[in-house]
């Protein structure tokens, strides 16, 4: 019996650590918003690393999304850039989500208000 539970656990994959947001900037132009966002990832090369936040407002829905085609291995934290999003009009806050190649979306987000 100790076997099979040994055996069960080191079959298990790995779970890789989350995308961590550590900073955003905004700036508003005209219409439309800029987002910088910094982002912390035990990047490890092309088999694990974080590959793209996104901008949703309070109930959740998309409105702006950055794809990260790379690994940053060498470069942690990175700040990345989203323009030209959409905030709806009366929309004080917004939240940026992170994610990665492996663990998909954070379940974490983190809330961000316009000024």
């Amino acid at each position: 019996m100790r076997y099979l539970i040994l055996s069960a656990l080191l079959a298990s994959p790995a779970f890789a650590d989350s995308p961590t947001i550590e900073q955003v900037s905004t700036r508003s132009n005209g219409d439309t918003w800029r987002f910088d966002v910094t982002i912390r990832h035990p990047d490890t090369g092309w088999d694990d690393y974080a590959d793209g936040w996104r901008v949703l407002d309070m109930q959740g829905n998309e409105l702006g999304m950055r794809v990260l085609h790379h690994p940053h291995v060498e470069e942690q934290p990175f700040t990345r850039s989203l323009g030209g999003v959409m905030i709806p009009d009366g929309t004080t806050q917004v939240q940026i989500q992170a994610r990665d190649n492996v663990g998909g979306w954070s379940e974490d987000t983190t809330v961000v208000d316009l000024n």
